[in-house]
């Protein structure tokens, strides 16, 4: 992506329209920290606009009326557009935050089509309507839409969060405001192509790039019901005390620490290969990333020694080149913030394995080395706080008790790892720690089963049918003593 690209409408109720205010966001490439986009700033009154649009569409409009076979047919259309159009949606995610591009490819452009299609899946089998004995005679348990859903997206993986709440919202039949990141709004105006083209109905979904302000603003919105976010723990407890005025429903999936644990009989070789690409991925900018490596202390030299050279080797460089494995972070404040903790694990004793700085012939562009710090305490900072880098920290433990407390040492539950060469063994290990998703001898995200956090990682779960339910309000029908087949 070279060519300036320059949107000046909104996308509200499923039309470009003129914004009502005169904000201008430009989108800079981390790599050559020139701006390669401009769209417009959605504005209060822009949001009241999509709301009401949203409002109608849901209270008297056809979407919450039709079969859920003639949802699935419209989500189905712009899945497999997302399927044709991956390309260019890698591409444009990549020039925007950073994400070395065959990443993008898998994970921002795939990985949503996936994430639209396993709500489909999701969808179809779902239980709607259910009768069942109560104590004074029968009820009927129902399931319907919960209403106007605003999704708040993070810039990190726009399209696939942006997929985890459109996806579940619009086949359960709900209308919603799509609140994309600055830093990675372009992507948002591809998807609302696709989406217009597929046939929602008007009004059904409104699109608008917007700082926090505006953010607040929505989430805070009498008119919304349904409140779904991805972010910081921060902006996620804001969200939850605005959203609370209203007695809004909300989701909220939040950072994370995650300890990737590598048991004394664990293969090196195998544990490398599966902890690094999970470790700097997307450039350390992913909530699941496993920021803390635990290795027996016992092993502890010889998995230092590898860790550090499976990181040196990492190519580092232009988001766009294929042969790129870590890429330039978001924003010059990510950077500086990654420099920050480096700084800050060396004053705490932490010693630097590999990288540490910033990489050599790449002066411009917001890149911080691959780092792994070894000799960390789980007291350390960089140990404890989410840095959303590339630095990652490598812990010894003496045995599999205190591996366990260590992982579990976290204000932290999203995610985790355990390695080892008996899967038995693992699954046993993976029921004691406290994080909602957990992988042995794997790292993967199914978005057919349950995701989310324990702790400060968030509230409630997004993909499968408890995050579909989350789109739901569950209603009960009492029937008269005796009748049968409601």
């Amino acid at each position: 992506m070279t060519e300036l690209v320059e949107h000046g409408q909104l996308f509200i109720g499923g039309q470009l329209a003129d914004p009502l205010g005169d904000g201008v966001i430009e989108v800079v490439s981390p790599h050559t920290e020139q701006v390669i986009g401009r769209v417009p700033h959605a504005s209060r009154a822009d949001v009241d606009r999509a709301v009401a649009a949203a409002r109608r569409a849901f209270d008297e409009g056809p979407w919450p009326r039709m079969s859920l076979d003639e949802r699935i047919a419209v989500v189905t259309r712009i899945k497999d557009a997302i399927a044709v159009r991956h390309e260019e949606i890698a591409r444009t995610v990549s020039a925007q935050n950073g994400s070395p591009y065959s990443w993008s490819v898998l994970a921002q452009a795939l990985g949503a089509m996936m994430v639209w299609d396993a709500a489909i899946t999701v969808a179809r089998d779902h239980p709607y309507e259910v009768e069942r004995a109560g104590v004074l005679g029968p009820i009927l348990v129902r399931r319907e839409p919960v209403g106007v859903v605003a999704a708040v997206v993070p810039w990190n993986v726009p399209q696939f969060t942006a997929a985890a709440k459109l996806g579940p919202a619009l086949l359960a039949g709900c209308t919603a405001v799509l609140k994309p990141s600055p830093e990675s709004p372009l992507d948002a105006y591809l998807l609302a192509g696709i989406a217009a083209e597929a046939g929602l109905p008007e009004g059904v979904l409104s699109i608008l790039p917007a700082g926090r302000e505006v953010s607040e603003y929505l989430v805070g919105h009498p008119g919304v019901d349904k409140v779904s976010f991805t972010g910081s723990v921060a902006a996620g407890r804001r969200v939850m005390e605005v959203a609370s005025r209203n007695l809004a429903r909300v989701t909220l999936e939040l950072g994370g620490k995650s300890a990737a644990v590598v048991l004394p009989d664990a293969d090196l070789e195998a544990a490398v290969a599966g902890i690094v690409p999970a470790a700097w991925m997307n450039n350390g900018q992913a909530c699941v990333a496993q920021t803390r490596i635990l290795a027996p202390r016992s092993r502890y030299d010889e998995f230092a020694e590898a860790f550090a050279a499976a990181a040196g080797a990492l190519v580092v460089g232009d988001p766009l080149d294929p042969a790129t494995q870590v890429g330039p972070l978001v924003a010059r404040r990510q950077r500086e913030r990654s420099l920050d903790y480096i700084r800050i694990g060396q004053e705490e004793g932490a010693k630097v394995l590999a990288g540490g700085g910033r990489p050599a012939g790449l002066e411009r562009g917001w890149y911080v080395e691959p780092t792994l710090f070894g000799d960390v305490d789980n007291r350390m900072r960089i140990a404890r706080e989410e840095i959303f880098g590339p630095v990652i920290c490598l812990l010894p433990y003496e045995d599999e008790a205190e591996a366990l407390t260590i992982a579990n040492d976290s204000e932290y539950g999203l995610s985790g790892s355990v390695w080892t060469a008996d899967v038995t063994r693992g699954v046993e290990f993976a029921r004691r720690v406290r994080t909602g998703t957990f992988n042995v001898n794997t790292f993967s995200l199914d978005m057919l089963g349950p995701f989310g956090g324990y702790k400060n990682s968030g509230l409630g779960r997004e993909f499968g049918p408890e995050g579909y339910d989350a789109y739901l309000e569950h209603k009960m029908i009492h029937l008269p003593a005796g009748h049968q087949g409601a």
